[in-house]
């Protein structure tokens, strides 16, 4: 396999170095080279010792992941264990030294395992990541692992996935020396010590009862988990090679699970979003200086997104007051990072650094990307880009980080209709990855390869989506938290509704979420769309908090009492409201199942989601997947809504909903997308 592994004799040490670029992953024809190249040092009397390194920026990052899908879906032959080419390195009769540098994960790390002794630079890093995938360590790892660190911090790295730094790994064994020039010289130089090969598989000195690692709650509910600390315990009671066995059976059991699956369509849809049919694809966005329209709740954490990346921003607000209150609230944000070690003083006060605050437009004419984060109102954002169109230079990125405001009427304002764009930030714009990309009928291109390439500079993922109220993620909002109201209504208690949805991996409940947000948000762009509301039930408890001041966290009271930690209680008058309200609409109150509950929420999520394919809202299912993942803390582990009705079987839900049609009307027809994926 000469393109993919090659071998070069540095004296009486051979070389085998992996080119797969770019992150070496190992894709068919890897291992195969890898081994016959250990087979060529074997055979060859001058050759004492082998070193194992990567070539490019990484040693081996893991699995090819598009192999998983090919066996998943019948694709290519189920067999994919590394365990024979492994078991052969580890029983090689010469040492064979693994050099480190970038990653070892997933399978790179099973690898570095399988050699007789590591290596690494001191910025390299380590790790089991399966379990992201819905996996556990398939050729080895788990019996590995726990030889070299100890059975506690395997199942922790195992179940958890989170990768450790060389200078941790080697404090801990599973790295033999820190190298600190030329990686492959000090591997070579390591290599020529007189080493004799040291099986992993029979290192048992660390093997030793432990106690549970605990599992955090970002992988709540998720079975790899549990079965990855299970996989580990083994190594305490079977011989390592029936332990192999047993651990390449859970492997595979999970491999064909509904939650690796739905985990590995995210991971590859996370790099699939980014390809935009007719987009060019950017490499650096064209963008040094940014500038902020609005210091509010939005305005400043977009300011604090842009200065995390290294850019200046311009902050403008319309008052003083107004502005320090913005300013104050990125000081206290940055200070509480810092207080948490998420950074030092000295990054806080170069973040704080590149924010001006201003009360005017100077200078504006020098950004390269303005970005308007005012009130949700298509009066004043209209006359914001007005402004802006007799300011800006030519070329510059004119964004609107509108949530359901139509591009196209704030685009037709100014006399570049092709360089605005929408830039819809996730609240808190400076933690949340998701960056809503609306393209308007104008808007060209370029700007929107830029604003993809600005996404990936914000450590964010952009998606692209079409023009209409709401566009992607609001519009299936909508029917989402309109049924969870409907609920409330026909019986079900507030706890329960967002109870459900929780347990089922939601990162908080529909109505929590409102609580969150701000209820008054929703209230004015009910205002601001009322006259083409059509006809039909509308959600009778939400407007009638609003018009009390119960706007949520906070105003201390929405759905829910909050205290001053904001810590919420159920409020027994919200209850009894819901039930006056009901009674005197006419609408009967009954107990509902927790099922119907669930299937309500999801499914009016799932054919909205169908409508706006349809209307080529969204391009792919992917893209609708990744935003409310990213943006709705929509469980990854279930795939988002799209693959999650895929994975529950499109005929169970398009029946389902015409249950509900036949018992609810109109707004639950099915959506044609939704009929032809059935079958019907």
């Amino acid at each position: 396999m000469p393109d993919l592994v090659q071998l070069t004799r540095h004296g009486e040490v051979g070389v085998i170095t992996i080119q797969n670029p770019p992150v070496n992953a190992l894709s068919p024809g890897v291992p195969e080279g890898i081994l016959a190249c250990v087979e060529e040092v074997l055979a060859d009397p001058a050759l004492q010792a082998a070193v194992l390194i990567g070539s490019g920026r990484t040693f081996i990052a893991g699995a090819d992941i598009r192999e998983f899908v090919k066996i998943t879906t019948g694709q290519r032959d189920r067999e994919l264990s590394l365990a024979p080419v492994l078991d052969r390195i580890e029983r090689a009769e010469k040492p064979v030294v693994a050099a480190i540098h970038g990653t070892a994960l997933g399978g790179g790390l099973e690898f570095a395992m399988a050699c007789h002794y590591r290596v690494a630079v001191s910025n390299a890093q380590v790790g089991q990541p399966e379990v992201r995938l819905g996996l556990i360590p398939g050729a080895g790892g788990t019996q590995r692992l726990p030889r070299l660190i100890g059975t506690a911090k395997a199942a922790e790295m195992c179940a958890i996935g989170d990768p450790i730094g060389a200078r941790e790994a080697h404090s801990l064994g599973l790295i033999d020396e820190i190298v600190g020039g030329d990686l492959l010289e000090g591997a070579i130089a390591f290599a020529r010590r007189g080493l004799v090969p040291r099986p992993t598989r029979e290192r048992n000195d660390k093997l030793v009862a432990f106690e549970h690692p605990r599992i955090p709650d970002r992988l709540r509910g998720r079975m790899a988990p549990k079965r990855a600390v299970e996989a580990v315990e083994l190594s305490l009671r079977l011989p390592f090679d029936e332990a192999l066995r047993e651990e390449r059976r859970i492997f595979e059991e999970l491999l064909f699970s509904a939650e690796s699956k739905a985990l590995v369509h995210v991971f590859l849809g996370e790099r699939e979003v980014g390809k935009v049919a007719g987009v060019p694809e950017v490499k650096e966005p064209p963008v040094k200086q940014v500038a902020v329209v609005g210091a509010g709740t939005m305005g400043t954490g977009i300011a604090m997104a842009y200065a995390n990346a290294g850019f200046p921003v311009l902050l403008k607000e319309t008052s003083a007051e107004a502005l320090e209150k913005g300013v104050e609230t990125i000081r206290r944000n940055y200070a509480a990072s810092v207080a948490k070690g998420r950074l030092t003083q000295e990054e806080m006060d170069a973040r704080l650094g590149r924010i001006a605050p201003t009360l005017s437009y100077d200078g504006f004419g020098g950004a390269d990307l303005i970005v308007e984060a005012v009130f949700e109102n298509m009066a004043l954002k209209r006359h914001v880009f007005s402004d802006l169109d007799s300011l800006a230079r030519p070329g510059a990125i004119l964004a609107t980080n509108t949530s359901t405001l139509n591009i196209d009427k704030i685009a037709a304002v100014t006399k570049r209709p092709e360089a605005v764009i929408g830039h819809h930030f996730f609240s808190p714009a400076n933690v949340m990855r998701l960056l809503e990309i609306v393209r308007g009928e104008a808007t060209s291109p370029e700007v929107i390869g830029a604003s993809l390439a600005l996404a990936r500079r914000l450590g964010k993922v952009g998606v692209v989506v079409g023009n209409c109220r709401g566009f992607v993620g609001n519009r299936m909002f909508h029917p989402y938290r309109r049924e969870a109201q409907f609920l409330v209504e026909e019986g079900a208690s507030i706890y329960e509704v967002d109870d459900v949805l929780q347990e089922f991996g939601m990162a908080m409940g529909p109505l929590a979420v409102g609580d969150l947000a701000g209820l008054d948000v929703g209230w004015r762009i009910r205002k601001e769309f009322a006259d083409l509301d059509s006809g039909g039930r509308k959600p009778l408890v939400e407007d009638y908090l609003c018009e009390k001041g119960r706007f949520g966290q906070k105003t201390g009271s929405g759905w829910y009492r909050y205290d001053e930690n904001r810590n919420r209680t159920v409020d027994p008058e919200v209850a009894a409201l819901a039930e006056r309200l009901a009674s005197e609409a006419g609408i009967p109150r009954r107990k509902i199942a927790r099922e119907e509950i669930l299937d309500r929420c999801l499914y009016a999520l799932v054919n909205e989601g169908c409508r706006i394919l349809d209307e080529k809202i969204a391009a792919r299912p992917v893209d609708i997947d990744i935003i409310y993942i990213h943006g709705y803390g929509f469980p990854a582990h279930k795939g988002g809504p799209m693959k999650y009705a895929e994975l529950t079987g499109w005929r169970t839900v398009y029946d389902r909903v015409r249950e509900f049609e036949s018992r609810h009307g109109a707004m639950w027809t099915p959506a044609p997308m939704l009929a032809r994926l059935a079958g019907c």
